[in-house]
C-alpha cells in the first residue's frame, strides 16, 4: 500500500484546486461587472452588474469552503500512524480504501491509487470511528471488514 503521505497530497492537490478555480471565477465575474458599459437602458446596466456581482459571490463563497479544507487538512500529520480510526486515518475496508480527512468523494494519487477521502462526521466514518483491523462493522445493513488501518 502506498505512504498516507501520497493521499494526503491528492487531497491537498483537490483543495488547491478548488481554490484555484474559484479565485478565477472571481477574477472573470469582476473583469465582467468591470467592462459593463453604461447603455441608454439603464436597467439592462443595472442588471448586468448585478449578475456579475452575484457571480462573484457565489464564487467568494467556494474560495471559503477551498480554504476551510485546506485548513482542515493542515490540522492532520500524515505522518502520524494511527492504529484506530480517527481524523488522518487511512482504512482499508471490504468497502474500499478511506482517508479520514475532509468530504471530497473519490480521488487518485499521483501514482493511480483509487480511494474516498471522507470527512470525520461523514457517516462511513462515524461507524467506523475507534475500530481497528480485523474489526467488523454493519453500515447500511451490509458487514464491512475492517483490513487495515494506519
Amino acid at each position: 500500500m502506498l505512504p498516507k503521505t501520497s493521499f494526503h497530497t491528492a487531497c491537498v492537490a483537490y483543495a488547491q484546486l478548488r481554490l484555484d478555480a474559484a479565485r478565477a471565477g472571481m477574477a472573470a465575474a469582476q473583469d465582467s461587472s468591470n467592462s459593463e458599459t453604461k447603455s441608454s437602458a439603464g436597467d439592462k446596466y443595472e442588471t448586468g452588474r448585478a449578475m456579475a456581482q452575484q457571480e462573484r459571490d457565489r464564487h467568494a463563497a467556494q474560495l471559503h469552503e477551498a480554504q476551510q479544507l485546506l485548513g482542515a487538512l493542515q490540522k492532520i500529520n500524515p505522518e502520524l500512524v494511527s492504529d484506530a480510526v480517527r481524523l488522518g486515518a487511512l482504512v482499508s475496508t471490504s468497502l474500499g480504501l478511506f482517508y479520514i480527512s475532509i468530504g471530497a468523494g473519490k480521488l487518485t494519487t499521483t501514482e493511480a491509487q483509487d480511494f474516498l477521502a471522507v470527512s470525520a462526521g461523514a457517516p462511513v466514518a462515524v461507524a467506523l470511528h475507534g475500530r481497528r483491523a480485523g474489526d467488523e462493522v454493519v453500515f447500511n445493513g451490509k458487514p464491512v471488514q475492517l483490513l487495515a488501518v494506519r
